[in-house]
């Protein structure tokens, strides 16, 4: 009880002036931002579209990748073929 006593004999005080929702946003900075950005995505994860998204980002990626990978593919094949046709003529030539 001395606390509660020692409240008493100080007597009034003026309460300090109550923080706005601005102030108190910037106050926290981005821990307000980025706990909405993660109701969003937990919302978004339960609707099922977070997924949805992120299997057609990889699937979208994945077929880029791939056309490049088969684009550099088809032009070595093209010139092994380029290569082998010269190879073969140069030695039916030489046989004959």
């Amino acid at each position: 009880m001395a606390k509660h006593d020692d409240l008493l004999n100080q007597g009034p005080r003026e309460a300090p002036e109550a923080e706005t929702a601005e102030q108190h946003s910037k106050r926290r900075g981005m821990k307000t931002a980025g706990g909405g950005i993660a109701a969003g995505g937990l919302g978004l994860a339960k609707a099922g579209l977070l997924g949805k998204v992120f299997f057609w980002f990889i699937a979208y990626r994945g077929a880029t990748d791939l056309w490049r990978i088969g684009g550099w593919i088809a032009l070595l094949v093209g010139v092994a073929l380029v290569v082998l046709f010269f190879v073969i003529r140069n030695r039916r030539r030489l046989e004959g």
